[in-house]
């Protein structure tokens, strides 16, 4: 009597979408080293190019001692202001580009066509590069820019104690705590909350264009401008602009010139900012389904 055996067929198991998230945030990192190497080049060159103002730190603090207490602050603070800028800027200039060329260099280069053979939704792609845009890098740039700072600060409180100088007085005009504060405010504000429809606008242009997505990024506002202008004399989208690239009203890093935060989180620009930056995202999300490699 022959027996026949019956085979359960094997299922594969399904991936969690935190797991498939987790997974295309590293391979982000992996592809866009910049997004870390840049900050920290810049960080390098400031390091270095401090040890020249180290030469006339001395001299700096004393003139900056015979001031008024804020100016005193003001003086001492401006080395570390400078640092954090510089870092903001690269990290900038770095999403800038990232956000250009995320999904437009996939189909460049034809690697969409690897990536798409795996089981990652379009949508679940496209919010793992928004993260690192909007969450990875800013957190990278936080770190360096606080690691820059406790270098410089170092070699500050290093070379005042050599020449007989006060650190304590040094140290209580700086005011370390309020300096990091003020720059995890500028961080979430600005480089997260209110740059997010800017961010994700380039990311929309980078999954429609086959070609030149800087011309078309910038094309369609200075379009609007110029039609506002001509036809209704008139420069409301100019000053959107303006306003949204600044930073607004409140994301800056001086104590002085900061909204406070409950007012920045009733801001209708912040609100409305965010709602174009998940309709960006969504369409983004659509036209890497649609588009194939250029």
């Amino acid at each position: 009597m022959n027996t026949q055996s019956n085979s359960t067929p094997i299922v594969p198991r399904a991936i969690p979408t935190t797991q498939l998230l987790y997974w295309s945030i590293r391979r982000e990192l992996m592809e866009y080293r910049s997004i870390y190497l840049a900050p920290a080049s810049i960080a390098a060159v400031i390091v270095l190019g401090f040890g020249f103002v180290l030469a006339h730190l001395p001299h700096t603090v004393r003139s900056a001692m015979a001031l008024n207490p804020e100016k005193q602050h003001d003086a001492i603070l401006q080395p570390f202001e400078v640092v954090a800028a510089l870092i903001m800027a690269a990290a900038f200039i770095v999403s800038f580009y990232y956000a250009l060329d995320t999904l437009y260099g996939e189909r460049r280069d034809r690697s969409i066509l690897f990536w798409k053979s795996l089981p990652v939704s379009d949508l679940t792609t496209v919010l793992a590069k928004a993260f690192v845009l909007l969450l990875v890098l800013p957190t990278i740039a936080i770190a360096i820019t606080v690691v820059t700072e406790a270098i410089v600060l170092s070699l500050s409180v290093a070379v005042l104690a050599a020449h007989g100088l006060s650190v304590a007085a040094f140290w209580a005009q700086l005011q370390p705590i309020a300096m990091i504060y003020g720059l995890l405010y500028h961080i979430v504000t600005v480089h997260i909350l209110w740059y997010a429809p800017l961010y994700c606008w380039l990311m929309l242009v980078s999954a429609w264009s086959n070609r030149a997505p800087l011309l078309w990024a910038l094309l369609p506002p200075f379009a609007i401008v110029v039609f506002e202008k001509v036809a209704f004399h008139t420069s409301y989208f100019q000053s959107f602009l303006q306003d949204r690239i600044s930073g607004g009203n409140g994301p800056m890093v001086d104590s002085e010139m900061r909204m406070p935060i409950v007012h920045f989180m009733i801001t209708p620009g912040l609100w409305f900012g965010l709602l174009f930056a998940a309709v960006f995202l969504l369409a983004a999300a659509r036209l890497r389904r649609a588009r194939g490699p250029i």
